[in-house]
C-alpha cells in the first residue's frame, strides 16, 4: 500500500502564510488539535478524505485570499509502495521474557533451579532468544542468568540492563558463558517518564542511550536497545534516538508498549512511520514488547508484525507485570493458523506449547484460566450439544487448531448439562455400552438431572447412571419427594410422598438416622412384606460433589433377593432411589399382595 505522510514544514509554512493557527486549522478540519499534532509528527497517515479537506481549507478564498493555491506535493509525500505482506519478514524472532518480565508477576518468583528448568524447556520449545533475567537486580538473578548461559544451548541468552555502566557490566558478565549472547539495554523516552522518573532532559536521555549501546557493543556483538514507553513518546524524539542507537551499534531496536496503552491501528502506524522516517532502520531488527493492560497485547504485536516488525517479545501464558504480556502461544498459533493473513513463520515446536505452559504454571503457582486461548483447560473442550454434534461430524466445525498440534492431547467432549444425545451416545459407545433408544432417553434425562448438581459428568458417573437406568422395571412405586429433619437433639423424621399404583400417598415417620427414617416411611406406604438384607454405599467419583452410589438388597417371604441401585450427589436421595427400585423389582414378581403384613426394614 502507498505510505502517505505529511510534509510537516510545508504544512506549517502554508498555515503561517494564511495566519492560521494549528488549533484553528484543526477546527476547520473537524478534528482534534492532538490528532493534527500527531499527523505533523508523522505518527499517522492522513486518509484520502482528510487530505482533500486539508487542501480545500487551505485553498478556500476566505482563508487564502490572493495567495497561490497549495498543491498536493507541497503538503504530502508518498514514501514507497509496499503491501503488508511484503513488509513482514519471512521468519519472526520469538524473544521469550518469561524468566524476566514474567517472573516480575506478583507471586511468580522462581529459584535458580526452577529458572534453569524453565529455560531448558524454552530451548526445547524452540524460542530464538531467552531473556534470562536482570543480572544487576540481585545476586540470585545474576547467578540464574549465569547458570542458564552456561547450561542452555540453542537460543540466544539475553540479560537486561538499564543504560548505565554498572548494569551493562553485570549483564555482560552474566551472559558471558553463553555461546550466543545478547545485552539488552533500555531507557525511557516518553516525556512523562523522563520528567517524573528519570528527571532528565531529552538531550540527557539521548546521550545516555548512545553511551550505553556503545559500551555494550564493546562487550557483546549482539546489542538490543529498548525505548521504554515508546508508544507514549514524542515521534520526532523517538525517531532521533532510534537512529542514534542503531548508528552506535544496536542490532535490534525494541518499541515497547510498556503500559499497554496503544491500539492495533496506532501501533501499525507507529512501526510504519519508524520504517519510513529513520534512515538507518534497515540495519536493525524492529522488536515489539506489548503489555496487556487493555487486553490488546497480542493484537498489537500482530499489528506490528504486519507493519514490518521482525521480533516479538512475549511470555508463556501471558505472564508479566500488572495484566501481563503478549502470550507466546497465542502469537505463534495465530501466525501459523492464519498463514493466509501473515506471511511469516516462527521456529517454535508447537507440540511443546502445552507442556511448557503447564511447567510454568506449576513452578510459579499461577494457574492458567480455564478459558485461556490455546493452553486453557477448556481450549479444546466442548459441552454444548450443538457444538458436540458438529465436532462429531467434523472436527473443524468448531476447532480451528488441532489440539495435537500444541501437545494438548486431543479434543475433550464434556458430558454436562448442555450435552446432547449424540455426544452422550458416542461416549457410552466408547465405554462399551449399547442400548435401545428408550434406554438412551432415560440415560440422557438422568445425565441432565445429575448435571444440575455437579459441573461435569465423569465416565464413572456415566457407568453408574447406565447401571441405574438399565435396572428399571415397571413402576408400581414412584418417589415424588421426601424431606428429612434431623439434628443432634432431634429424632430424624422423614416426610415422604410416594405414588403407589397411581395414587399419591404422603406419610411421616421416625428413624434412628436420616436414611432409616426415609426407609421406614417408604416401607409403611408400600405395605409390601420384605426384609432388608444389605445396604452398601460407596463413592463413584472424588470431590465434595462426588456421585455416591447405593446398593440395596431386600428379600421377600420366599427368600428371593431383589436389588436396587441409586446414584446421586446426595447420598440420602441415592438411598431412597435404590430402595424404591428394589421394591419395584419385588412387586414385579408379586403382582398381587396383601398390604397388611409389613416387615421392619432397617
Amino acid at each position: 500500500m502507498a505510505l502517505v505522510l505529511i510534509r510537516r514544514e510545508g504544512l506549517l509554512a502554508a498555515l503561517a502564510r494564511r495566519n492560521l493557527s494549528q488549533a484553528k486549522f484543526a477546527r476547520r478540519l473537524a478534528c482534534s488539535a492532538g490528532y493534527l499534532s500527531d499527523l505533523l509528527q508523522g505518527r499517522y497517515q492522513p486518509s484520502a478524505e482528510l487530505r482533500e479537506r486539508m487542501l480545500a481549507v487551505l485553498n478556500d478564498p476566505a482563508v487564502a485570499g490572493d495567495l497561490p493555491p497549495v498543491q498536493w506535493d507541497d503538503l504530502f509525500a508518498t514514501a514507497h509502495e509496499q503491501t503488508e505482506e511484503s513488509l513482514m519478514p519471512e521468519k519472526i524472532v520469538i524473544f521469550d521474557t518469561t524468566l524476566r518480565d514474567g517472573e516480575q508477576s506478583p507471586g511468580a518468583s522462581m529459584n535458580i533451579e526452577e529458572k534453569l528448568e524453565v529455560a531448558r524447556q524454552l530451548a526445547r520449545l524452540g524460542v530464538d532468544v531467552i531473556e534470562a533475567g536482570f543480572p544487576v537486580s540481585s545476586q540470585r538473578d545474576f547467578e540464574a542468568v549465569y547458570r542458564i548461559a552456561e547450561d542452555v544451548e540453542g537460543p540466544v541468552v539475553a540479560g537486561l540492563c538499564r543504560a548505565n555502566e554498572k548494569d551493562i557490566l553485570a549483564a555482560a558478565e552474566a551472559v558471558a558463558p553463553a555461546r550466543r549472547k545478547r545485552i539488552h539495554t533500555f531507557i525511557a523516552t516518553s516525556d512523562i517518564h523522563m520528567q517524573y522518573k528519570l528527571r532528565k532532559s531529552r538531550e540527557d536521555v539521548l546521550a545516555m542511550a548512545v553511551r550505553a549501546v556503545e559500551l555494550a557493543k564493546t562487550l557483546c556483538d549482539d546489542v538490543e536497545f529498548s525505548a521504554e514507553d515508546a508508544t507514549r513518546s514524542q515521534m520526532e524524539f523517538l525517531c532521533e534516538i532510534i537512529e542514534a542507537v542503531i548508528a552506535a551499534g544496536a542490532s535490534t531496536v525494541n518499541i515497547p508498549d510498556t503500559v499497554g496503552y496503544t491500539t492495533p491501528d496506532e501501533y501499525f502506524e507507529l512501526i510504519t512511520a519508524l520504517r519510513t522516517r529513520v534512515p538507518n532502520i534497515a540495519q536493525a531488527v524492529i522488536s515489539v514488547h506489548c503489555h496487556n493492560d487493555l487486553g490488546l497485547a497480542v493484537a498489537n504485536s500482530l499489528a506490528a508484525v504486519r507493519a514490518g516488525a521482525g521480533q516479538v517479545e512475549c511470555t508463556i501464558n501471558g505472564l508479566g507485570e500488572r495484566a501481563g504480556n503478549a502470550a507466546l502461544e497465542e502469537i505463534v498459533m495465530t501466525l501459523r493458523t492464519r498463514a493466509d493473513r501473515f506471511a511469516a513463520t516462527t521456529g517454535i515446536h508447537t507440540r511443546e506449547i502445552t507442556r511448557t505452559s503447564r511447567l510454568v504454571s506449576d513452578i510459579t503457582g499461577i494457574p492458567v484460566q480455564p478459558n485461556k486461548a490455546i493452553v486453557g483447560a477448556n481450549a479444546f473442550a466442548h459441552e454444548s450439544g450443538i457444538h458436540q454434534h458438529g465436532m462429531l461430524a467434523h472436527a473443524q466445525t468448531y476447532e480451528i487448531i488441532s489440539p495435537e498440534d500444541v501437545g494438548a492431547g486431543g479434543t475433550r467432549i464434556v458430558i454436562g448439562i448442555h450435552s446432547g444425545k449424540h455426544a452422550i451416545m458416542k461416549r457410552l459407545f466408547e465405554l462399551g455400552y449399547q442400548m435401545e433408544d428408550s434406554q438412551l432417553e432415560r440415560v440422557v434425562e438422568r445425565v441432565k438431572e445429575v448435571a444440575e448438581k455437579k459441573k461435569e459428568i465423569t465416565d464413572r458417573d456415566l457407568e453408574s447412571i447406565v447401571t441405574d437406568a438399565a435396572a428399571m422395571v415397571a413402576e408400581r412405586f414412584h418417589l415424588e419427594y421426601y424431606q428429612v429433619v434431623a439434628g443432634t437433639h432431634a429424632a430424624p423424621t422423614a416426610t415422604v410422598k410416594l405414588v403407589k399404583d397411581g395414587t399419591e400417598i404422603t406419610r411421616a415417620g421416625l428413624g434412628v438416622g436420616s436414611v432409616d427414617a426415609v426407609y421406614a416411611t417408604i416401607s409403611e406406604i408400600a405395605g409390601l412384606p420384605h426384609a432388608l438384607v444389605d445396604y452398601v454405599v460407596h463413592s463413584v467419583t472424588g470431590g465434595t460433589d462426588a456421585m455416591g452410589e447405593v446398593a440395596v438388597r431386600i428379600s421377600d417371604q420366599d427368600g428371593r433377593v431383589f436389588t436396587g441401585r441409586g446414584a446421586d450427589t446426595d447420598i440420602i436421595n441415592a438411598s431412597a432411589k435404590a430402595y424404591v427400585q428394589a421394591l419395584n423389582r419385588l412387586a414385579a414378581h408379586q403382582p398381587s399382595f396383601s398390604p397388611q403384613e409389613v416387615v421392619e426394614t432397617v
